[in-house]
């Protein structure tokens, strides 16, 4: 999935596919830190808002991609890690 471009970032055009679950974070505190600035207009803070629900989303769902791959994991072990 192909995201919104904003003129104060040349890599926003990156597939979310494309990142590692660090990358997305590191972006999305980026983004975080453009909106808080005030230093941008009403237009690229809207793109970059856009943007920011993008990388959580994609955040969230990687999350819950590992959180599923740990627990078939462990229902294959037999539990091993509910015994820790």
């Amino acid at each position: 999935m192909t995201i919104p471009t904003t003129s104060s970032d040349p890599n926003a055009s990156r597939s979310l596919a494309a990142l590692s679950f660090e990358e997305i974070l590191e972006e999305l505190e980026s983004v975080t830190r453009q909106i808080e600035s005030r230093e941008i207009g009403i237009e690229t803070a809207t793109d970059l808002y856009e943007r920011a629900g993008l990388l959580h989303a994609a955040a969230t769902d990687r999350l819950a991609s590992v959180e599923a791959r740990i627990k078939a994991i462990d229902d294959a072990r037999g539990g091993a890690a509910e015994s820790r």
